[in-house]
């Protein structure tokens, strides 16, 4: 069935901006019609996204859904079928972040991490997987994780546990979809430059006395091996290689892009 479809396909879920876009891109260079995904309140951006895949000569949509509701992630997978072709390559790549001390967390700091970080992430991750199945015909599906996967930062513990289940849920699809011929991993970034580290930063500079930018800065000097912020496309690259056929060995693996912060 593979030899017999004319296009490649892939949703980039939470890609109207940041990693998520430049992954998008990435993915239609590599020959991909895309699925652009955000939420509603990011209709504009993901819009915008579209037409830049346009204008590369791949098809693209644009979805709005939230990944934390399973009918709507159901509906969208099938959506982007309908509208593209069979579905080759899932990446749940919508997060939320949050800057907060442990103590102060709400009930509802938790369960909304939860929801987006982790019931988004197994939403997708099963959607897209029973798909593949009904498809005969293998596939890819990957997650975003982030280095607090492995050690977790302070005033991002939620965050943090958030993405250890991320980990967890990639190895353990990894090991029941292996059968179905459909790899599962996740890619792990660092300090990034995007619109929800310049959150992180801002958040905890109110904390710690910091001006805007001094704590990334910090942390870049200090925790880096490579001595820089990444940018998306330092992350997309990685996704590229985990997306495309060099991979067909790898799965249930957590790759971490960080300029070397964390040794696994």
């Amino acid at each position: 069935m593979a030899s017999e479809q004319k296009s490649k396909t892939a949703i980039v879920t939470g890609s109207g901006r940041g990693i998520g876009k430049s992954i998008a891109l990435r993915l239609a260079d590599d020959g991909y019609d895309i699925c652009v995904n955000d939420v509603p309140s990011n209709q504009s951006d993901a819009d915008s996204v579209v037409k830049e895949i346009e204008s590369k000569g791949r098809k693209a949509i644009s979805v709005l859904a939230d990944v934390s509701n399973l009918s709507e992630v159901e509906k969208m997978v099938q959506t982007s079928v309908d509208k593209l072709g069979p579905l080759n390559i899932m990446v749940a790549n919508a997060g939320i972040a949050q800057v907060k001390p442990l103590l102060d967390l709400t009930e509802e700091d938790f369960r909304r991490m939860f929801e987006v970080n982790v019931y988004g992430v197994f939403n997708c991750y099963s959607a897209a997987a029973r798909q593949m199945i009904k498809q005969e015909s293998g596939g890819k599906i990957l997650g975003a994780a982030s280095i607090v996967a492995f050690k977790p930062f302070p005033m991002l513990s939620h965050y943090s546990a958030s993405k250890w289940a991320v980990r967890g849920l990639t190895q353990a699809f990894a090991m029941e979809m292996a059968r179905h011929k459909i790899t599962v991993n996740a890619y792990a970034p660092g300090i990034v430059g995007t619109a929800m580290w310049d959150l992180i930063d801002e958040k905890l500079g109110e904390l710690t006395g910091a001006k805007k930018g001094d704590t990334i800065k910090k942390y870049s000097g200090e925790l880096i091996a490579l001595g820089r912020t990444s940018v998306p496309e330092d992350v997309s690259k990685v996704v590229g290689f985990l997306a495309g056929p060099d991979s067909e060995y790898v799965t249930g693996q957590t790759i971490v892009v960080d300029g070397g912060i964390i040794f696994t």
